[in-house]
């Protein structure tokens, strides 16, 4: 059974925080407002409340990067860059090749922003495959690096801190004359949603361009090749179906998805660092966060649930 955390209980945060069915605190989390859909994939606020010397271990793993907000908690991170020890802060968060170990000390707040691929190409100078596994100060991102995170108003207000970053974002979209990232990119990240099992070379036909572009456009935009893309998405798919934040009618086909029980959980294991019976059997609370708000952002993208609607593990 897994240990229930819970949701922080401060006024507005614990209105619009919502659980599982076992019991596992779910994140406010929804789609951009549509002018910046182009750039940003989802929003969301996660808050989670404990005594002040609890230390949770868990892990992160996203296949987007993220400007987060952190504004509670004395987190720690496992990347690229070696152990990262983190307080309040405005962070550059890459996408993730495999699981980031990450430990949290008392309650947490986090706020963030994910990005689609192809944004950090279009918004920045950033080269997004160097920051895979990495989280970094968001300067790099954001030329004035606490801009995103002074935008949050004090008062404990979900929608409205996210409306703030996207009036903040937003100023930085039409200050650079809106760019668009590459159409090929969109798909391709469509595509991953919808059907991780696809043929590349297909893909590519499809679309119209060499296999070759294809594979340097997706290691620009996603920051790792096309097969590792799909195979990332595979496996995040049945973590959630794992966790329990996926719509179980689905469940056989995320299963076909794999070859035999062996071929899963070789995959999982080399991705999760953990078998899928540990994974289940360990409490994840913010693993399952973020597994949530991607799957809620998957289904919609896949037209199987519509924006706002209660989702089928609510």
């Amino acid at each position: 059974m897994n240990k229930r955390v819970r949701p922080a209980v401060d006024g507005a945060l614990a209105a619009l925080h919502g659980v599982t069915r076992d019991g596992q605190p779910l994140s406010y989390n929804r789609a951009p407002a549509p002018d910046l859909a182009p750039w940003v994939a989802r929003l969301y606020v996660a808050a989670v409340d404990a005594p002040p010397d609890h230390r949770l271990e868990c892990g992160l793993f996203a296949d987007q990067a993220f400007l987060r907000m952190q504004l509670a908690g004395a987190w720690t991170a496992q990347t690229r860059d070696g152990l990262l020890s983190l307080g309040r802060a405005s962070l550059l968060v890459g996408p993730q090749s495999r699981r980031m170990p990450i430990t949290v000390t008392g309650a947490f707040v986090s706020v963030g922003i994910a990005l689609r691929p192809g944004a950090c190409h279009v918004l920045s100078a950033l080269k997004l495959h160097e920051y895979v596994d990495r989280i970094v100060p968001m300067d790099g991102f954001d030329p004035a690096g606490r801009r995103l995170i002074d935008a949050i108003p004090g008062e404990g207000d979900p929608e409205g801190w996210l409306r703030s970053l996207e009036a903040a974002l937003r100023e930085q979209v039409d200050r650079l004359g809106r760019p668009l990232p590459d159409p090929v990119t969109a798909r391709f990240e469509a595509l991953s949603l919808r059907d991780p099992t696809a043929s590349i070379a297909d893909f590519a036909r499809e679309v119209g361009i060499e296999q070759r572009r294809l594979e340097r456009l997706v290691r620009r935009d996603f920051g790792m090749p096309p097969k590792q893309v799909l195979r990332r998405a595979r496996a995040l798919d049945m973590a959630s179906h794992l966790r329990g934040v996926a719509d179980q009618a689905e469940a056989d086909e995320l299963a076909l998805r794999y070859y035999d029980q062996s071929h899963l959980i070789r995959e999982f294991t080399e991705l999760f660092g953990m078998p899928p019976r540990q994974f289940v059997a360990t409490p994840q609370p913010i693993m399952t966060l973020a597994l949530e708000s991607r799957q809620a952002r998957r289904l919609e993208a896949i037209e199987r649930l519509k924006p706002g609607a209660p989702r089928p593990w609510e």
